[in-house]
């Protein structure tokens, strides 16, 4: 799976430069008017004989009742014409209230409601163009940096970093379980492919420190034995004991082992066990009381800081190269993971589903109220203004197409009367 680096981002138009593209449309289909009028006077002038300035004629008169018919739906939108107090224009600043209104209301009924949000979000395969995006290595460190330089800037100085941490422990801790908590985690764990390898190596380690303590081992069995019993027998019973307790050891590191299917059998029970067992559930509350009521915790969490502190040195540069040390290898770790692990990806696509159900969708009709009282609260003016910034340089073409598209109408229906009469 390659990664896709960030795309450098698409310059937005200033309004300045807003302003001088629709002056300059302006200017293109004013200057198109003002020829149709040209050329329609030039057309009055032509001696009678001509046949071909009564045709140009028609097409610059209907040329011009085109352009000044779109001149006025087009400004009318926007503003009075010439000033004049004519019903039906201005409409925008006029309607601004209910412009919001409708704005608001369609954002919320057509962009965040369950189904859109869903089908959007399978779509886009969040979790697909995650992984696809931490496969670049330049999109890991250039995310990483700015992660590390936020940190001296979001970091709170002295004790503050032990009182939010206590409160937030205490927070957080309090009103959850802890023995269902502790289940979840230890079932995730447990579950994880890493988890299973890295208990192969801890049994590799094992059965590679016992044979390498092989000797060490039989003399202590064989001194610890019956003084009646002869030294051959001694040895040879612990030779045998050693031996087969590293096999058994070693054997722990295949899958099908039966002590590993009864070990799995127990974790498995365990993890049912601390969220369903009274006893266990007691245990662990009263365990959570007595830790978050204990007065060392805000020693203990300021010594942990006092490690971090003194890691760091009190140079905000350290604590910048830090987490942006540790967020590199936290990305790369989670874009691995998900490139390699559809159901890490699926998963991804699920939680964001449900954060976007329960906020987004759940409070869409507040969004759209929000909307609604921000264009209310603007000026009737500057909204006008701003909607013609956007939209006004487009808006210019109607005038220079009901021109054209006019005149062509007019020469035809002029050409068809000449032909008819």
């Amino acid at each position: 799976m390659t990664g896709t680096p960030i795309d450098p981002p698409r310059r937005s138009p200033t309004d300045a430069e807003r302003r001088r593209d629709l002056a300059r449309m302006r200017a293109l289909a004013t200057g198109l008017l003002v020829a149709m009028t040209g050329l329609f006077v030039a057309t009055r002038f032509a001696p009678t004989a001509w046949v071909w300035p009564a045709y140009v004629g028609a097409f610059a008169e209907a040329a011009m009742v085109g352009a000044l018919a779109d001149w006025f739906a087009v400004t009318a939108l926007f503003r009075r014409p010439l000033g004049l107090p004519i019903p039906h224009t201005a409409i925008i600043p006029r309607n601004k209230d209910r412009i919001g209104d409708a704005l608001g209301d369609f954002i919320a009924t057509n962009f965040l409601t369950p189904s859109v949000l869903e089908q959007r979000l399978r779509r886009l395969e969040p979790g697909r163009r995650i992984a696809d995006w931490l496969a670049a290595p330049a999109n890991v460190e250039i995310l990483a940096r700015r992660l590390g330089a936020l940190a001296p800037q979001l970091a709170p100085a002295g004790g503050d970093w032990r009182d939010m941490a206590v409160e937030l422990i205490r927070r957080t801790a309090g009103p959850r379980p802890l023995a269902p908590t502790a289940g979840r985690i230890l079932d995730w764990i447990w579950r994880e492919p890493a988890a299973q390898r890295g208990f192969n190596r801890l049994v590799e380690a094992l059965a590679g420190y016992l044979a390498g303590q092989e000797a060490f081992i039989q003399a202590r069995l064989s001194g610890a034995s019956w003084r009646w019993a002869p030294k051959w027998l001694d040895r040879l019973l612990a030779e045998k004991f050693t031996r087969g307790l590293i096999g058994a050891i070693d054997g722990l590191g295949d899958p099908d082992h039966p002590w590993r299917a009864d070990l799995a059998g127990a974790v498995e029970d365990f993890i049912v066990r601390l969220g369903s067992d009274p006893e266990l559930l007691d245990k662990g509350e009263a365990l959570k009381a007595r830790l978050l009521a204990d007065p060392a915790l805000p020693a203990r969490v300021e010594a942990l800081f006092a490690v971090l502190g003194d890691r760091l040195g009190g140079d905000s540069t350290a604590l910048e190269d830090l987490v942006s040390d540790l967020a590199t290898r936290l990305l790369r770790a989670l874009g691995q993971w998900l490139a390699e692990d559809a159901a890490a990806r699926e998963g991804v696509d699920r939680w964001l589903l449900v954060a976007l159900r329960r906020t987004v969708s759940v409070q869409r009709h507040a969004i759209g109220g929000f909307v609604s009282q921000v264009v209310r609260g603007w000026n009737a003016g500057e909204v006008a203004d701003r909607l013609e910034l956007q939209v006004g340089r487009d808006l210019q073409y109607i005038r220079i197409n009901g021109a054209l598209v006019g005149g062509v109408a007019g020469l035809v229906i002029f050409a068809l009367a000449r032909w008819l009469s």
